[in-house]
């Protein structure tokens, strides 16, 4: 008979299934069909053109990139209007059809493709941004294992857990709910949340999160926060929420553009209407006013601004970096502030054994010591176990096999080497009641190692200590070099969030020459540290690779992934993806941007002397509109050759030595 304290049952959740890849395609997007198209239509009609084919073969073929290329910007720049605003958008169309009046008709086409083509890649950074938010709930299991009062236990839904819910958790499970340890051992890998790059030892009293990954012990965990309240939803929310609050950082010309815009066609007006109000004839009054749009459209501003930032891109991509968008290119020489992640961007982002330690009157080398701890944990698939195991074989280590081997959670291993009993693990555990003076000996050699900022692993044999080892998760190679570039780069030391402990964090940084150390932070924190900086007015550049480092890459000025281990959250979100993961190459494109935001003001300048000259020859006089187009011509030309100087080879080694 069924008690009647047992809770009715819930709901059974539907069979598990593969979740879908939900990434956006390039052609899902309509902003990307009608780049596509226009930039299809500008491609067939231009050699046509330029072959001399006749006209009703190549017209047509324009008319249909400026259509479908033009009619998106065009709408929101009615829209704009009729919220009385007046953007560069809606300038760029009228002054494309106004080339196209007067005949120039390929350069109005190619003008569209641009713009066209640009708000494509940014619908595109969008909803890819978008899609990884979404994967990142995929993190957290589906179901969990829920058990009720009596012992039994029930598969259901993590939507349905309430708070004071006993879950099981199993080894090798993802754990279902944000909550506390009742019972059981284990070690968990959190570095989806913390960063952290070894499992934690979880015991009754420790807290666990929602989607990490539970390791050879089995868990109950009592559950502390609805699933909407889980740390990975708050991820999620401060992800969109800093994504969506954080205001575009506009490219220089469009910073100015509703003066701009304004003053254009105001002028355009008085050009056309002032004469004639004097006496001047219809059609000379409205080619003088069709000779100043032309001459004064901001078509040589916007080439101005875009080919040495593109020219910026496309050179940092030959060398391992992926920037974005030329917005972004533009953030990153303005950054003034730079806070680093630990585990996988200043760091290897694994452990490796850097101390072996023998005790004295072990009767054993460096060597009989490695080979003793490597042919124990052999078997194991922990990471501090599979660091030994290299260790060994990179000295070219011989293991003899291991037998009886066993594994206990938070503990160590224990295995059966040449016939001797040998246990590897935590000194504290390994060493409790123990009061020899091996034992006294070897809990100094294993104070000693911690104090370093290693996580120290003891060895006995036969219940007698023989050594100490030491492992911690390398520094980079170029990691010290990197925070001096770009300490000297923004003229104030770069500073460090982690959620790794504070001893491991001080040590490491202290090596990097980091002095501003902020550690055990969860995602959250990170966030926090970043807006605290934001809002004393510095310009943040934030250099992260995990799950926990996206909401601060999203709240930065400026985020850069470091591509190799970068979680999908990390690379969608950041502004820049480091794929050849080279740490130094971040002051190099922050070097670079600065270089390609000062060709930017050369060639502003530039525009503006040539359109400031014909503007005035065709005020003060009669200038031709063919020559008028020619020198509006002749501006683009030159200030787009002088942006795709930054294409060359030697811009990329000069942003290396600048940023060195």
């Amino acid at each position: 008979m069924t008690s009647t304290l047992t809770p009715p049952p819930r709901s059974a959740p539907a069979p598990d299934t593969v979740a879908p890849q939900r990434r956006t395609r390039l052609l899902a997007l309509p902003e990307a069909r009608w780049a596509l198209a226009a930039t299809a239509a500008f491609l067939l009609a231009l050699p046509l053109q330029l072959a001399g084919q006749p006209a009703w073969l190549w017209g047509p073929l324009y008319v249909l990139a400026y259509a479908t290329g033009g009619w998106e910007p065009g709408w929101e720049g009615l829209k704009a209007l009729a919220g009385r605003t007046l953007d560069v958008d809606l300038l760029m169309v009228v002054a494309t059809l106004g080339a196209a009046a007067i005949g120039q008709v390929m350069d109005g086409a190619l003008l569209i493709v641009i713009f066209a083509t640009s708000g494509a890649l940014e619908a595109l950074a969008t909803a890819r941004t978008a899609d990884s938010v979404r994967g990142l709930l995929d993190l957290a299991p589906a179901t969990a294992r829920l058990l009720a009062p009596d012992g039994t236990e029930q598969t259901v839904p993590v939507e349905e857990l309430a708070v004071g819910d006993i879950v099981l958790v199993r080894p090798g499970e993802r754990v279902g709910a944000d909550g506390r340890v009742l019972n059981g051992a284990s070690e968990v890998d959190q570095a989806s949340i913390t960063g952290e790059p070894l499992p934690a030892v979880k015991e009754p009293g420790d807290e666990v999160f929602a989607g990490t990954v539970n390791g050879t012990g089995a868990l109950r965990v009592r559950v502390e926060r609805d699933a909407s309240d889980s740390v990975i939803a708050r991820i999620v929310r401060m992800v969109e929420e800093a994504s969506g609050t954080k205001a575009p950082t506009q490219l220089f010309i469009e910073k100015v553009e509703q003066r701009y815009s304004l003053g254009m066609v105001a002028a355009t007006l008085a050009v056309f209407l002032v004469p004639l109000a004097l006496g001047d004839d219809l059609k000379g009054a409205l080619l003088r006013a069709m000779t100043f749009m032309i001459v004064a459209s901001p078509c040589a501003v916007v080439l101005a601004t875009m080919p040495p930032l593109l020219s910026a891109i496309a050179n940092a991509g030959r060398h391992g970096v992926l920037v974005k968008s030329a917005v972004v290119m533009e953030r990153l020489g303005q950054v003034d502030a730079v806070a680093l992640d630990k585990t996988g961007t200043l760091t290897e982002g694994f452990p490796r054994v850097t101390d072996v330690r023998p005790l004295p009157g072990s009767g054993l080398g460096e060597r009989e010591l490695t080979i003793l701890a490597a042919a124990a944990e052999h078997p194991s698939e922990h990471p501090l176990a599979r660091a030994v195991v290299a260790a060994a074989r990179e000295r070219g280590l011989a293991l003899p096999p291991a037998e009886d081997f066993g594994s206990t959670p938070g503990v160590g291993v224990v295995a059966t080497v040449d016939g001797r009993r040998v246990e590897v693990g935590a000194p504290a555990r390994l060493l409790a009641g123990a009061d020899d003076a091996g034992a006294a000996l070897a809990a100094v050699l294993a104070a000693e190692t911690e104090e370093r900022g290693r996580t120290a692993v003891l060895v006995l044999a036969d219940g007698v200590p023989v050594g100490v080892l030491g492992l911690a998760d390398r520094l980079r190679p170029d990691a010290a070099a990197t925070v001096a570039s770009l300490t000297a780069l923004t003229r104030t030391a770069p500073l460090l969030l982690t959620g790794d402990n504070p001893r491991a964090a001080a040590h490491l940084a202290a090596e990097a020459g980091i002095e501003d150390v902020r550690a055990g932070l969860l995602p959250q924190h990170k966030v926090g540290a970043v807006w605290e900086l934001e809002a004393a007015g510095r310009k943040v550049l934030v250099v992260g690779d995990g799950v926990n480092d996206a909401p601060a890459l999203a709240a930065a000025h400026a985020g850069v992934a470091m591509g190799r281990a970068g979680s999908d959250l990390a690379l969608e979100t950041a502004d820049a993806v480091v794929v050849r993961d080279e740490l130094a190459a971040v002051p190099a494109v922050v070097a670079l941007s600065r270089r390609a935001r000062r060709l930017v003001l050369q060639n502003l300048v530039i525009a503006g002397v040539f359109i400031a000259g014909l503007v005035a020859w065709d005020l003060a006089g009669t200038l031709p509109l063919p020559l008028g187009v020619a020198g509006h011509e002749g501006s683009t030309v030159i200030v787009g050759l002088n942006g795709l100087r930054l294409l060359r080879e030697r811009a990329w080694g000069r942003a290396l030595a600048e940023g060195a």
